[in-house]
């Protein structure tokens, strides 16, 4: 199991409570919370990550908005995941 968790103290305020107010598509094992409000996002292994990034990636391309909030949110766990140890080993391999 691959666990990666998005501190709510990053520069754009994501937070578990804005990802579920803008119904952002929850990875294949779900969002799940901390008591500080991160966001753990929870992965069989890291190819489901980088295929969860992917998914992710053609959803904020197909966002109006590229200034909304939802647009933002979505740019940080791709970030996240792509900034994520176990994946940049996975990918380097």
């Amino acid at each position: 199991m691959l666990r990666i968790e998005i501190p709510s103290d990053e520069k754009s305020g994501i937070n578990f409570n804005k990802v579920i107010k803008y119904n952002i598509p929850a990875p294949p094992d779900g969002f799940q919370t901390e008591v500080n409000n991160n966001i753990i996002l929870s992965f069989g292994d890291e190819q489901e990550a980088i295929d969860y990034a992917l998914r992710m990636d053609g959803y904020a391309e197909a966002l109006n908005n590229h200034s909304s909030p939802e647009y933002t949110i979505v740019g940080e766990i791709i970030k996240a995941i792509g900034e994520d140890q176990f994946v940049q080993a996975y990918i380097q391999e």
